[in-house]
């Protein structure tokens, strides 16, 4: 019995072998291409990554020659001949305002800054970058209101320049005589829970220079 068995079971393993093979012949190009697919999207991740790296890097040295620029009026000009998206576009802007303040040319400062604080596609932390620094440039030649409108939404609970802002609203509020409510604020920054020491030391100083104990509720 065990030869008749054994013959079974060998042409059973090859019935099933040529069942294999022809499944292989017939189905075998998926695989192929598939395989073909991953090996194309690898390739095609590492190509568009490199192309991003390379842009990345000739923007930024665009930026430095740009900034290296020995005169005011050259830098300027190679500034805005300097195009970017993205990120770029973010340093490209904060150093376009950094410069125009530079040349004493607070107008064009003014609307850089502006133009980043009101992109929409640019992440909310830079935005209230710029609304701040656009508020600390401005000073006085902006409205008190304004300035406290623009500072209170910057200063949203969970934002990261919140600390900064209420400072600045809290000084608003001081230049126009409300000191009462500037100190309020000033003490408010004391509670926030990532206030640098630095800051915390000169909103003290400036609450006790107003007669005022910063510790106070």
């Amino acid at each position: 019995m065990s030869n008749p068995e054994s013959f079974i079971n060998e042409v059973t393993e090859e019935v099933r072998r040529d069942k294999l093979f022809a499944f292989f012949r017939r189905y075998g190009w998926i695989g192929v291409v598939l395989a073909l697919l991953v090996v194309g999207g690898a390739a095609y991740r590492e190509w568009d990554k490199a192309r991003s790296e390379a842009a990345a890097e000739a923007h930024g040295d665009a930026l430095l020659a740009a900034v290296e620029t020995p005169d005011d009026a050259g830098r300027k000009a190679a500034l805005a001949g300097v195009t970017a998206q993205g990120d770029g576009r973010i340093v490209h802007l904060l150093l376009a305002a950094a410069n125009a303040e530079q040349q004493g040319d607070k107008a064009a400062a003014l609307a850089a800054l502006q133009g980043l604080s009101d992109d929409s596609t640019v992440p909310q932390s830079y935005r209230d970058l710029a609304t701040l620094k656009r508020v600390l440039l401005a000073g006085a030649g902006m409205a008190a209101a304004d300035r406290i409108a623009l500072l209170q939404e910057v200063a949203t609970p969970g934002r990261p320049f919140r600390p900064l802002a209420l400072e600045q609203i809290a000084m608003v509020e001081i230049e126009t005589g409300d000191t009462e409510t500037g100190i309020s604020h000033l003490r408010d920054v004391l509670q926030e829970p990532l206030v640098s020491q630095a800051l915390r030391s000169r909103v003290s100083q400036v609450i006790v220079a107003l007669g005022a104990d910063p510790a106070a509720e």
